[in-house]
């Protein structure tokens, strides 16, 4: 057993890594200030409700603790708003990372965790995307990620007794198969929630963004994961620098994508619902295909996926939707 702190651990993705962590039986401490989290989502350890701000509460929490490894969720996720307010992103993705990092190495806490994102990639020609691609991003969500990274290296290089593993999700999806956590933010913005939200009709409508985009059927393409494979590949990430992993950037993938009108048609399927689908100009910052490599995940992690099927996504996230 060993005592892991996270941050955002009341999120997404978090929650059901935290769900993971405490089925082997680790100690943890969540950080998290609920501003997207939920409390009832924490199914394991103990929540500390408070800000990465806060330095002096933040630095008090890990020091009490005393943690074997953190693991580092807590981020602003929404391209179109960081587009809107990048300063936001800068200081709650980037400032705040640097934060923790400083901690860390006041506290001799040597091993990390960081949840990043394929939105580091930016519109790279090169797909599927290897962990070796430029990093180009074409948004502050993306940039403020790719700095966090290198905030990271930079201390790794200076600090020889820190080790870090950044895991860049491509799209997180799907829900825990029992129904107690799943995808919950105010405001949605992901599209198979939102797609499930009008199939259940708590929206009019679902917007498609871009019908002209270089793929098959004109909409973005993109590489849906299933959150319990995503919590599984923490699990190995941790296992390898716990046992002498050196630092590491894996791509989370499953190597092939659906477009937004595959992802419309499946759900319209699996809920036996039609609903009203509007076509409107692209968003800015999005790229047309982000498909992941994971030939190096599967390799040095020795990550076997168990849910690489869009029709298992949909059914657990509806399942899910029908709880909310």
């Amino acid at each position: 057993m060993k005592k892991i702190f996270v941050t955002g651990g009341a999120g997404y993705i978090g929650s059901h890594v935290v769900k993971a962590l405490g089925a082997r039986g680790h100690e943890i401490l969540v950080y998290d200030n609920l501003s997207t989290g939920h409390a009832k989502a924490v199914l394991c350890g103990k929540l500390i409700t408070g800000e990465l701000s806060d330095k002096t509460a933040f630095e008090n929490a890990i020091r009490e603790f005393k943690p074997d490894a953190v693991m580092h969720f807590a981020a602003s996720i929404d391209v179109s708003e960081s587009m809107r307010d990048p300063l936001k992103y800068y200081r709650n993705n980037t400032a705040n990372t640097l934060k923790l990092i400083e901690i860390c190495e006041r506290n001799h806490v040597g091993k990390l965790i960081y949840s990043s994102t394929a939105a580091v990639y930016g519109n790279t020609p090169e797909i599927p995307i290897t962990e070796d691609s430029p990093l180009v991003p074409i948004n502050p969500y993306g940039t403020s990620k790719m700095m966090s990274e290198k905030l990271l290296h930079d201390l790794s290089a200076a600090v020889p007794g820190f080790r870090f593993v950044s895991l860049r999700y491509f799209n997180a999806a799907g829900a825990d198969a029992s129904g107690r956590i799943g995808e919950r933010h105010e405001p949605e913005t992901h599209l198979i929630p939102l797609v499930l939200k009008t199939a259940g009709g708590k929206r009019k409508s679902i917007t498609v963004f871009g019908n002209n985009y270089p793929t098959p059927d004109g909409t973005c393409i993109r590489d849906y994961v299933h959150v319990d494979d995503i919590a599984e590949v923490h699990i190995a990430a941790l296992e390898y620098l716990l046992d002498g992993g050196n630092n590491n950037i894996f791509n989370i993938g499953y190597g092939h994508g659906y477009s937004v009108k595959e992802v419309v048609r499946a759900a319209r399927n699996i809920t036996n619902k039609d609903f009203p689908v509007i076509e409107s100009e692209r968003r800015e910052g999005d790229p047309p295909v982000l498909v992941a490599d994971n030939t190096k995940v599967r390799k040095v992690l020795s990550w076997e996926p168990k849910y690489d099927d869009l029709d298992y996504i949909i059914r657990t996230a509806w399942e899910w939707e029908k709880r909310l």
